[in-house]
């Protein structure tokens, strides 16, 4: 069938808006005519990985228009929330953990099927697509049932599309990961869309001291705004040195989101002995990270969360019904744009004019 989708030729490239072919669903596909897309900063990343062209977008919300003759849990008119792919087969997916799937790099990032076809083609030639198992920078993708979560047709698509990446993202990593006691504190260095869905996590883990660490004026006075205690400018030299004077010693717990390997060392030594800092961010000139050798032995634990160590059919609903009991605002990260201005919200994404951009079909 022939869609319309936002085509990048490489890193640094704008998005063209094209007519494509788009295959008809297998056996195990599922068709979805796209409302809503979050634009996230993977979808920048990765531009570079297809310079030969594909089709991004990993947080699609949508209708389901067909199914193939293999899917049991989906039918048409069903309203859903995208989220990452996984095998479902391996030893970590089979334990429940499909966030750790040992098949995740190519399940998401391959620009592929599993089997090695393409999806979407340009005047007969394959692009790169398939991406996080949907590709939903288009009015219509394909997706499995393992990663298309059933939600209630009532609510707002907009609102829901961001929870299939960014925001389980941060707030799995409270919630699921690093489980904060009542009145602990927790600091949260870069507070852009995951870090303030980890703010909202935080918030909701009824967190006592909730620091907020950014360069950016704006995300910080969101932050406070949103339940931050204090908000710290991470331009400032000794960033370490007032958390540590704020919470009497040093944070019990830091979520990582910039992935700057001096902002880690930061958030290493913002931690007493005991403490823990969980790094869920990725610098797009990530590189080596050195770490002080007594920090790490003194019992401080550092460690990767991928997804925010979510199930997603477990952990959207979840979120969605914080949100509707009025307990986790993600409503207050979201500015709207219509899908033909990808490339300004874009622009507003990376000068911080807009915290969670979300294309509208």
């Amino acid at each position: 069938m022939r869609i319309s989708a936002a085509i990048t030729q490489g890193a640094d490239s704008s998005f063209e808006i094209q007519e494509v072919e788009l295959d008809e669903p297998r056996p195990d596909e599922v068709l979805v005519r796209t409302v809503a897309v979050g634009l996230c900063h993977s979808d920048l990343s990765a531009r570079g990985i297809f310079p030969d062209g594909a089709v991004l977008g990993h947080e699609g919300a949508g209708v389901v228009e067909a199914v193939g003759s293999a899917v049991t849990s989906l039918q048409v008119g069903d309203h859903v929330v995208m989220s990452f792919d996984n095998c479902g087969h391996c030893k970590p997916c089979l334990q429940g953990r499909p966030y750790r799937c040992l098949n995740f790099a190519p399940m998401n990032f391959g620009g592929v099927r599993p089997d090695g076809s393409h999806a979407i083609h340009v005047g007969g030639a394959p692009v790169g697509g398939n991406f996080f198992g949907q590709s939903s920078f288009a009015t219509h993708c394909l997706t499995t049932e393992r990663n298309a979560v059933k939600v209630d047709p009532a609510l707002p698509l907009e609102v829901l599309a961001p929870l299939g990446c960014g925001v389980i993202t941060g707030a799995g990593t409270v919630l699921n990961a690093l489980r904060p006691e009542a009145g602990s504190s927790l600091v949260v260095t870069g507070v852009g869309a995951v870090g303030l869905s980890a703010l909202l996590g935080a918030v909701v883990s009824r967190v006592g001291t909730l620091i907020a660490v950014d360069v950016v004026p704006a995300r910080l006075e969101l932050a406070r705004k949103l339940g931050a205690t204090h908000v710290i400018d991470g331009r400032d030299a000794d960033v370490a040195e007032q958390i540590r004077e704020i919470t009497g010693g040093g944070a019990d717990y830091v979520v990582e989101t910039s992935g700057v390997p001096s902002v880690v060392r930061t958030a290493v030594t913002s931690v007493p002995e005991g403490g823990s800092v969980a790094l869920v961010g990725i610098a797009d000139t990530a590189g080596e990270l050195t770490l002080g050798h007594y920090d790490l032995i003194m019992g401080r634990s550092v460690f990767g969360v991928t997804e925010g160590n979510s199930v997603p059919k477990l952990f959207i609903p979840r979120l969605i019904q914080l949100w509707q009991d009025g307990l986790f605002p993600v409503d207050e990260l979201i500015r709207t744009y219509r899908f033909a201005e990808i490339n300004q919200a874009v622009s507003d994404s990376l000068d911080g004019t807009a915290c969670k951009a979300v294309l509208t079909f």
